[in-house]
């Protein structure tokens, strides 16, 4: 299903990404990773087996719309198109009341969640609806639809991060290319599952990696082709 499909992944590096990654290889895809240290995303491709024609490991600031633009037309010109992006760029940010919202944090988080996914939708839009063929996702939290006091930027930051990805789902309507929301509220990596580290968010429930990973491939699958625009949600245990 996967063979030679060219996949671009935001935030490989991050603690979903080695997971999502090896799905995606395991299924025959050529990988583009994207992150801000090269090392590490060269490491997990070593650790994949992936095959030097069939792989890209590159740090870019995805911030800068000029430099996640770069990135696309790259993976164009190496893998010959793009058929898969998968957005994984996270993080939080709150804790605190509505009144002793930092400012500092709110444009972190903006520059996390929405600029990022701003730029990444627009530099693969064209793409992923050129080939007749396309799927894009992101993971998202359900504070996106359900706020407090206690989480409002983020909440605001995910909620126009998934209004970008929701969008993008409008746009290639009839393409053949799709653009979907996994839903989940904590997720249980490779190493917590191990024995390492707790999530570091306290509240909710945990969603193994895996099961986003097999999520996301069903979504890639031809018998998920008319999914588009919906939030999948794996809500998890505990």
């Amino acid at each position: 299903m996967l063979k030679d499909k060219a996949v671009a992944i935001s935030g490989a590096a991050g603690g979903l990404g080695p997971t999502i990654a090896r799905a995606f290889h395991d299924g025959g895809a050529c990988l583009a990773l994207a992150g801000r240290d090269t090392g590490k995303l060269t490491a997990l491709l070593d650790s994949l087996g992936a095959s030097r024609e069939k792989r890209m490991a590159t740090s870019v600031d995805l911030v800068d719309q000029n430099a996640t633009g770069a990135w696309a037309d790259a993976i164009v010109r190496t893998l010959g198109r793009v058929d898969i992006v998968v957005h994984l760029v996270g993080g939080y940010k709150g804790g605190t009341a509505i009144s002793e919202i930092q400012t500092a944090d709110w444009d972190s988080l903006h520059d996390m969640l929405v600029k990022t996914t701003l730029n990444i939708v627009r530099a693969f839009a064209r793409p992923l609806a050129s080939g007749g063929w396309g799927r894009f996702l992101a993971v998202t939290s359900p504070r996106a639809q359900a706020p407090t006091g206690k989480n409002a930027i983020y909440a605001a930051a995910k909620s126009a991060s998934d209004a970008f990805v929701l969008a993008l789902a409008s746009e290639l309507a009839g393409t053949g290319a799709t653009a979907n929301l996994i839903v989940v509220d904590s997720i249980q990596t490779e190493g917590a599952a191990a024995g390492g580290a707790a999530p570091k968010k306290p509240y909710g429930k945990l969603t193994p990696a895996g099961e986003i990973a097999a999520a996301m491939l069903f979504l890639c699958s031809d018998q998920a082709g008319t999914i588009n625009g919906a939030r999948l949600p794996l809500m998890g245990r505990g």
